[in-house]
């Protein structure tokens, strides 16, 4: 029986084009200890400084593979005064306790 990609994560990353942020940001640096400490050197098919544009890039093949607690990105929030705030935000700020 064949295993998924999925089953052989972290390893499955040498094999599968990936997308990651440009090599200035904070989470690449992150990410390539990571992927260092690995061992892996995955097969880099593009560079984003904008995630969003990145996850436009990725949303055809995009799947869930895997996850590691070893890294983690920090997201900041604005609040206006007003609380009106877009319902995805409130969705977010709502998970995370605020």
């Amino acid at each position: 029986m064949r295993k998924s990609a999925v089953d052989q994560f972290p390893q499955c990353l040498d094999t599968l084009p990936v997308l990651l942020p440009t090599g200035h940001s904070t989470l690449r640096s992150r990410l390539d200890r990571w992927l260092e400490a690995q061992g892996l050197a995955p097969r880099i098919v593009g560079e984003f400084e904008d995630s969003a544009l990145m996850t436009v890039f990725g949303a055809r093949g995009l799947r869930w593979l895997g996850r590691s607690l070893d890294v983690k990105e920090e997201v900041h929030a604005i609040l206006s005064r007003r609380g009106r705030h877009h319902p995805l935000t409130q969705q977010v700020l709502a998970s995370a306790g605020v």
